[in-house]
């Protein structure tokens, strides 16, 4: 009865810490071209929130070694529910903060970056990568 007790406790233990560690914004996304060129962001937990880091460079002559790799662009983006997050994003061409929103649908990521209130914004849609 016991073992059977604790095979239980531990697989219900197993189960939530994976679906903890399963939010849809968590992996690599491939931004849009923005003034030539495009970046690998990878998104990961960051305290209660999703954080995301540049990971790799690109340009129309291929991978290049920015001095952006490993800023974070996507900063504290704390999840609403249904996939909408609320944070801010960096944005590297002008080193901008802007008030971030985003959502996340499958493999498609939208992300805004407003001024004013969230009255002026630009937006990106990412592509999952992994």
């Amino acid at each position: 009865m016991k073992r059977t007790l604790f095979g239980a406790v531990l697989a219900l233990v197993c189960m939530a810490g994976g679906a903890m560690a399963q939010d849809p914004a968590h992996g690599v996304w491939q931004t849009e071209v923005d003034d030539g060129a495009y970046a690998h962001v990878t998104l990961a937990a960051c305290g209660a929130a999703v954080c995301g880091t540049i990971s790799r460079t690109f340009d129309p002559s291929g991978e290049y070694q920015s001095p952006n790799l490993g800023r974070q662009i996507v900063i504290d983006m704390v999840a609403q529910g249904g996939g909408a997050y609320e944070g801010s994003v960096w944005r590297p061409s002008n080193d901008r903060v802007y008030i971030g929103r985003m959502n996340v649908n499958g493999n498609t990521l939208t992300l805004r970056g407003c001024v004013a209130g969230g009255l002026l914004c630009a937006r990106q849609t990412w592509a999952r990568i992994q």
